[in-house]
């Protein structure tokens, strides 16, 4: 049995390091030697040894004989808390030593002895949360946040956008909650969050920061009204608050982390929104029929065309084993969210971030916004340096402006779906900047000097990401809010 299982809920995840503090306090509580401990569970000494300090993991079986040689409960010894201060000392001091801020240091850790008092360990601590925070900080930058999200991209390219665990997880959270066909009902989510321990609280007080909060000492997972038209992803919501639960998340310690944690929770609510299952058998239905289409997938689970799309990402090249792309990109042309492993070209910069750049002119994710009839997906084949490439693309509205939704795959994958037979046809050359963003250079000649235009400022760029543990969220407005409603 493995004591650190992925996917299982925070009670079930064991430290090794406060596992095995604990050993050593029960061990001593009685007047025991490692060799007298190990003499009555069967194991040496320097076995014994390995295990209190933290590293090598005890069998179950082990673990049941520790807890009778010392004469205590099972569960008393497998707990998550630190047996004495002393120890929780030690154990924040080694997770400090191991964090990236200390590491790029080059410092070689601190080694604890009996000799080193808890009040010198407090201040070495103290050194370090003060050099974390500032860490945070500093990882809270446009440029360390256009690096970090560059990276999880790349990652899960190389993973075919497919993460199998959380897929198992949402599979069996949703089995025990009774859901076995059809549209998640919102009922059905509040029954996986009792499972876990929570109600779901529909409040008009949120702060603006935040999409959700969630109460772990009174088991309440707070959310917008429930009378938002369409729910407003409700399900969405309480689906990720539930993940972080379940997928055993601390606190983020980096810009990177919280990315890495965002991206989980999201994957967890859309795994039970279209469960692998069932939306791998409707896929394959469809290509059978070679009548693939997101609008179809995304009406039969009952979800966004967004995130009808972004599902497909998950499961059609590692269950269907085609490559393919989605682009959510703004009216003005800018790639909000980008998922592709077909090679389709894309503009970057010199970080090779790919959020924020303009996408070519002649896509149909920017075709698209010049159709009249923008109800239904547009289709189009587009030439480029990498080949041609089909798409569908279904443009929208929301406060901040148009966008567009966009899945598409190579020319040869074309067949499978529907509106391969459109006669939409374009000729992309991007990055050569003649494609589209430099003007032809006659009517530049006859325009010089001769126009002045009054640009519009981006203010978005000038603002720095909040600070804090969460990035984008204003811990004030949290706790105010958590004791707002404490005593309701």
């Amino acid at each position: 049995m493995s004591l650190n299982t992925p996917g299982a809920a925070t009670p079930a995840r064991i430290e090794l390091k406060t596992l095995g503090h604990r050993i050593r306090h029960f061990r001593l509580d009685r007047g025991m030697t490692l060799d007298d401990l190990g003499a009555a569970v069967g194991v040496a000494g320097s076995q014994l040894s390995l295990i209190e300090n933290g590293k090598r993991e005890p069998k179950l079986t082990l673990l049941q004989a520790i807890a009778e040689a010392t004469g205590i409960a099972m569960t008393d010894l497998i707990s998550s808390e630190p047996p004495n201060r002393r120890a929780a000392l030690e154990i924040e001091l080694e997770r400090a030593q191991h964090a990236h801020s200390f590491r790029q240091l080059g410092i070689a850790p601190l080694k604890v002895t009996k000799g080193l008092s808890d009040d010198a360990l407090e201040t070495v601590l103290g050194l370090h949360r003060e050099l974390q925070r500032r860490d945070r900080e500093a990882n809270a930058t446009p440029e360390e946040a256009r690096r970090a999200n560059t990276e999880l991209r790349l990652r899960m390219r190389e993973r075919h956008n497919y993460l199998p665990d959380i897929e198992r997880l949402a599979e069996q959270q949703l089995q025990q909650a009774g859901h076995t066909r059809g549209a998640l009902t919102h009922r059905t989510v509040s029954i996986m969050a009792e499972r876990l321990g929570f109600d779901l609280i529909y409040v008009n007080d949120l702060p603006s920061t935040t999409r959700s909060i969630t109460d772990l000492e009174n088991g309440r997972i707070y959310l917008p009204p429930a009378s938002i038209p369409g729910g407003h992803g409700l399900r969405s919501m309480a689906l990720q608050a539930m993940a972080h639960r379940l997928l055993g998340h601390q606190p983020p310690t980096s810009y990177a982390d919280f990315l890495q944690q965002r991206l989980e929770i999201n994957y967890f609510a859309a795994c039970c929104l279209v469960p692998e299952t069932a939306g791998v058998a409707f896929l394959r239905e469809a290509k059978k029929d070679r009548n693939l289409a997101v609008e179809d997938f995304r009406d039969a689970f009952g979800v966004t065309h967004e995130a009808a799309s972004m599902r497909m990402t998950n499961l059609m090249t590692e269950h269907l084993g085609m490559s393919l792309h989605f682009l959510r990109v703004g009216g003005e042309g800018q790639i909000e969210r980008v998922y592709e492993n077909d090679d389709l070209p894309l503009p970057q910069d010199v970080t090779g971030a790919v959020e924020g750049q303009i996408v070519c002119r002649r896509f149909s994710a920017r075709t698209a916004f010049e159709q009249q009839n923008r109800t239904t997906e547009h289709y189009q084949y587009t030439d480029t340096p990498a080949g041609t490439f089909w798409c569908a693309t279904q443009t929208g509205s929301r406060d901040t402006g148009d966008f567009s939704i966009t899945v598409g795959v190579p020319f040869d994958d074309a067949k499978w779906w529907r509106g391969r037979e459109t006669q939409m046809r374009a000729s992309s050359t991007c990055p050569d900047e003649s494609c589209c963003r430099r003007p032809d250079p006659s009517v530049t000649a006859r325009w010089a000097g001769r126009a002045w235009p009054s640009a519009r400022v981006h203010t978005h760029i000038f603002s720095p990401l909040p600070r804090g543990n969460f990035p984008g969220v204003s811990e004030s407005d949290v706790v105010e809010f958590l004791e707002r409603h404490a005593e309701s």
